[in-house]
């Protein structure tokens, strides 16, 4: 899938993220086999218990039965380029390889990482 199909996905998904304490509003994609799977940030009174936009995107291509993906991309409404936080990082890199692109949004713009580099030296399953 294209980058900006992805990042679109994901501009998409901020919109209608719920966040009525932060008001910060995310919305991710991941990508396998052509298709998207989008998801955004679902805020409750006790942040620890939020859903976060990439982990939302993962469950539902989950559900569906995809289980490695190709590509992550990941937009806030104010398009200022975030990267997913560690807790997300390291759910991604349950359900991507090390090199899979991951596209952060900044507007106009996009910056491509690979989990490795958000996340170098990290811990996986292989370990356990």
């Amino acid at each position: 899938m294209e980058p900006a199909a992805l990042i679109e996905q994901a501009r998409t998904a901020s919109e209608g993220a719920i966040a009525p304490y932060s008001d910060y509003q995310v919305g991710a994609a991941v990508a396998a086999n052509g298709t998207a799977y989008a998801g955004f940030n679902i805020e409750v009174a006790n942040y620890s218990n939020s859903l976060h936009a990439e982990e939302v995107a993962v469950a539902r291509a989950l559900f569906d039965g995809v289980e490695e993906f190709s590509a992550v991309a990941v937009a806030t409404a104010s398009r200022d380029g975030a990267t997913p936080c560690g807790s997300c990082r390291q759910t991604l890199r349950e359900f991507c390889p090390l090199d899979v692109p991951i596209y952060v949004d900044h507007g106009t713009d996009y910056e491509t990482y690979t989990l490795e580099e958000l996340l170098p030296a990290s811990f996986g399953g292989e370990f356990i």
